[in-house]
């Protein structure tokens, strides 16, 4: 698939990621009941190029989705069961030594991060050493492995999946890891309506077949057109100025982000929020992006780059508290602006 040129390529290039959004979003639709506002932040991370962080209790159909996704998706898929005596090789893998006719060599073997869709299962149950064996490939889409740099196949979306409440026998990731995903969703649970539809299909002897509709080659077309939507320089500096009132004491800080944060977003969330609003307003058949959109992915863009102090933890304030102050009080055109 080329990159368009003409108006008339640009616009069927628009309604032709609009429609296989739409086939990979009703593949899933499948299997995984609800969670519409999960999948659409997943779907994002995919054609934004950036990796998805899904946090919930355990049951609620987390592993599920990412699994489905990769049944829709004609790309490569490993899953990492993230465990307390994972070893950071059994990740990227190692070299191992080959004896063929008494000639003795080095030979890298693989490991499962080798996938165009990695699933790392319950990523806060691995130690910080092996957590660190991600952020290279998250970052880079590679893998250094004694000097030498293998290449990580296009496209890479890691998928990783924690519980918030089981804190026994795990460790919290750091902020550069949290960092280097695009987005953290947060899952909840299932409606009664859902959760109804859920024991009709697990309970009952009807099985869901998820067809492949979609391939790397036209997900890397997708993300290079998401690149060319529009921004205007207003539009723009909302994102800079959200990302900048997460900032505890600056120009831009709202009293409840001054009070509250102990350290603010980085340029990687700014660089989210207007990755993930171009994916938004093509869905939204827009050429240009608009402050909504902004707002729109502001929670899953911010609430895991913002890390709090003593006193909002004593408080029980959430980011996601200070998130939504922001957008509530940050003006749409900065002042003095035409």
């Amino acid at each position: 698939m080329t990159d368009p040129r003409s108006p008339e390529d640009v616009k069927a290039a628009v309604e032709k990621f609009r429609a296989d959004y739409a086939a990979v979003r009703d593949e899933i639709g499948k299997v995984v009941v609800g969670h519409g506002d999960i999948v659409d932040g997943v779907l994002t991370c995919l054609f934004c190029d950036g990796h998805a962080l899904l946090e919930g209790v355990p049951g609620l159909g987390k592993t599920l989705l990412v699994r489905t996704l990769a049944q829709a998706l004609h790309l490569s898929f490993n899953r990492i069961q993230f465990t307390p005596d994972l070893m950071p090789s059994d990740v990227t893998g190692t070299t191992i030594v080959v004896e063929i006719d008494g000639d003795r060599s080095f030979r890298f073997q693989r490991g499962p991060v080798f996938a165009q869709i990695l699933l790392a299962d319950e990523i806060n149950r691995a130690t910080p050493k092996t957590q660190s064996s991600l952020l290279e490939a998250m970052q880079e889409r590679s893998v250094t492995v004694d000097g030498t740099t293998h290449d990580l196949e296009r496209p890479f979306l890691v998928m990783a999946t924690q519980n918030p409440i089981e804190q026994e026998g795990t460790y919290p990731l750091p902020e550069a890891q949290l960092d280097r995903f695009f987005f953290k969703l947060q899952v909840g649970y299932s409606s009664r309506t859902e959760l109804a539809e859920i024991l009709n299909r697990t309970t009952g002897g009807a099985t869901s077949e998820v067809s492949q509709v979609l391939d790397g080659g036209t997900i890397r077309a997708h993300q290079r057109l998401i690149r060319r939507v529009a921004i205007a320089d207003h539009v723009r500096d909302y994102a800079v100025r959200m990302t900048l009132a997460t900032h505890p004491g600056g120009e831009f800080a709202t009293p409840m982000a001054t009070k509250y944060i102990r350290v603010g977003a980085s340029p990687r969330a700014a660089q989210a929020l207007v990755l993930g609003a171009k994916c938004r307003a093509l869905l939204e058949g827009r050429a240009a992006v608009s402050v909504d959109d902004l707002q729109w992915v502001a929670l899953p863009a911010l609430r895991h780059r913002i890390v709090l102090n003593f006193e909002a933890e004593a408080e029980g304030v959430t980011t996601d508290q200070i998130a939504e102050n922001i957008i509530a009080t940050l003006p749409s055109m900065a002042a003095g602006a035409a």
